[in-house]
């Protein structure tokens, strides 16, 4: 059957409107039954707090429930390919970060997703910068002294994160490349249970963004050493910042943001995105992420496409850095 030019434009035409058609429907309708979060770490760490927060206030401004679960494992990589292989209807989303969703690829040869193309981005929450912290009796009290005694008794030296590829883990390679060591790595599901292990004495230093470690410090249960940003947080005013200490190369804050599958619905999308952008000016969201550490992303690094070029761009980054730490 042959069709003249006209009547397959009319055609075309006719499909792409009966497409948009269906995307509006679906964004009208959505959500119409709870939607899961997933955590790919365990609960109470940074990643764990972010998600609540997020959830709690998409299902204020969305009308159903938004519910965390937890997929711990092999620094967050099993939730994230959970989340990649899943129905992209809107209803399993995840909050990645900097590990699952740009140091991975450098740090998992056979990572069963790949975090620029199998993720439609839906926005980018906050940045936590990280700080070092050691356990409260660790004889080094300023990071220039944890730097000698790392130099001198690394053999020793047991070093918490949260998985390969945790930001906690990424964070501390670059902090051991700066100095020139190579302790044990100590491995645990998540932030909490690494910084439990630190209260305990069971290993001596981990690297975690500030949203984890607050309490910790405030509570006198461990040292914090140095910040690694530019400038000191106004939490931990008494925390010098690595680069005041003589190592500006331990400069690190991890992002935090919401991904649904590939091929997720544009305008499900559009709905999440537009819903997360009125969460990071809700003054009760605000409010919360200011006293965790965090910074909020501007206005012009929300949505869809400043996150998908973040993400890419933070590929590139650590990329190169990850493999080449790894070889020393």
């Amino acid at each position: 059957m042959v069709f003249a030019r006209r009547d397959f434009l009319l055609l075309t035409l006719g499909a792409v409107a009966c497409a948009s058609v269906l995307s509006a429907a679906l964004a009208l309708d959505y959500p119409t039954r709870p939607v899961t979060i997933i955590v790919p770490f365990a609960a109470g760490g940074p990643a764990d707090i972010t998600g609540r927060i997020v959830g709690e206030q998409l299902a204020k401004r969305l009308g159903q429930q938004f519910i965390i679960e937890n997929v711990n494992g092999a620094g967050g990589t099993i939730g994230a390919t959970r989340a990649a292989r899943a129905t992209p209807d809107g209803y399993m989303l995840i909050i990645g970060h900097m590990g699952t969703h740009a140091a991975a690829p450098a740090l998992y040869p056979d990572l069963a997703y790949d975090p620029a193309e199998d993720f439609a981005p839906i926005g980018l929450i906050a940045e936590f910068p990280e700080v070092l912290v050691t356990r409260k009796d660790f004889p080094a009290r300023t990071l220039k002294d944890f730097v000698a005694y790392a130099k001198a008794n690394q053999s020793k030296l047991n070093m918490a994160h949260a998985g390969v590829g945790s930001v906690s883990y990424v964070g501390c390679l670059l902090l051991n490349t700066a100095i020139g060591i190579k302790p044990t790595l100590v491995p645990f599901t998540g932030s909490a249970p690494a910084t439990n292990a630190l209260v305990a004495g069971q290993v001596d230093y981990f690297c975690d963004p500030i949203i984890g470690q607050l309490a910790q410090i405030g509570a006198g249960n461990v040292h914090a050493l140095a910040i690694a940003a530019a400038a000191r947080h106004p939490l931990l005013a008494d925390v010098p910042t690595a680069a005041e200490e003589g190592l500006p190369q331990f400069n690190i804050a991890p992002f935090f943001a919401l991904f649904a599958p590939k091929g997720t619905p544009q305008s499900v999308v559009d709905v999440l995105a537009a819903a997360l952008n009125q969460t990071l000016d809700d003054p009760v969201a605000t409010k919360r992420f200011a006293e965790l550490g965090a910074t909020i992303a501007e206005k012009g690094r929300r949505g869809p496409a400043p996150l998908d070029a973040l993400v890419r761009s933070e590929i590139a980054r650590l990329t190169p850095i990850l493999k080449a730490a790894a070889q020393k």
